[in-house]
């Protein structure tokens, strides 16, 4: 199909027109036959994917390696598509011009977080996320639903502060939800502290309805079981005066 009875457009023409469009009419166009949609989905670094990347983008995501473990042009358009909401977070936060790190400003005595534009019901998805300056007294990373809270007073672990998030607090690797202590993490003993800069990788999935984490390559485990049949925002909350989170979402986990 496509092209009628003269025959189909060749895959360089459709791809010609392809790099002039936007994500909405690209998805389009990959309902309209398995020819457009191969000339679409193919080739993850094509000129229609190296195009969209280069409109959508900051120059400074592209530029720096907050984007280094991203194989393809597809993948860092996705990977903008499911990064840190600009409105979804809390006022004294801001997202920076690279569109994935996270800013927050210096307030006293309040205690920040941030959610990304997309949620997930269903599959397994990977991300990561980092410090890139202080972690004061409670720097937490992990999920949340869109009711759970996103500011509130004081230095607290935001993330795991009702039913509606679960948080790993890097500074003294607790696990919390509902408000409590779900133990430490990751069980071992002398578990090394968090280094600033250093990514780890969080893998959601909404099949076996669990949470886990790596760090470098190692895989730490899971942390969470049981979670609901909602949709989950990845999220991180923050205390520290002009310290930043940079998030970056992976796709699929490499193992599946």
């Amino acid at each position: 199909g496509g092209g009628g009875p003269g025959g189909r457009l060749p895959s360089r023409v459709l791809e010609l027109v392809f790099s002039y469009l936007e994500l909405s009419e690209l998805r389009s166009c990959a309902l309209v036959c398995k020819h457009w949609y191969r000339c679409l989905h193919g080739d993850e670094n094509s000129e229609v994917w190296r195009s969209l990347c280069a409109r959508s983008l900051a120059e400074e995501a592209l530029r720096t390696d907050i984007l280094c473990n991203l194989p393809s042009y597809k993948a860092k358009v996705r990977a903008f598509q499911h990064a840190f909401s600009t409105n979804d977070c809390s006022r004294n936060v801001y997202i920076k011009k690279n569109g994935f790190t996270l800013h927050r400003n210096p307030i006293a005595q309040s205690t920040d977080g941030a959610r990304t534009k997309i949620g997930f019901s269903e599959g397994r998805h990977a991300w990561e996320v980092w410090w890139e300056g202080p972690l004061g007294t409670v720097a937490v990373i992990g999920i949340a639903t869109k009711r759970a809270p996103m500011q509130c007073q004081g230095y607290v672990a935001l993330l795991g502060s009702d039913d509606q998030s679960w948080g790993w607090n890097l500074v003294d690797n607790n696990l919390l939800h509902n408000g409590e202590v779900n133990g430490s993490f990751p069980q071992c003993n002398n578990a090394p502290k968090y280094q600033i800069g250093e990514r780890i990788r969080v893998i959601l999935d909404m099949e076996d309805k669990t949470l886990a984490f790596e760090r470098g390559y190692e895989f730490l485990g899971v942390a969470f079981r049981g979670l609901p049949k909602v949709c989950l925002y990845p999220a991180v909350s923050a205390v520290y005066g002009n310290t930043e989170v940079t998030l970056v979402y992976l796709g699929k986990p490499l193992d599946g």
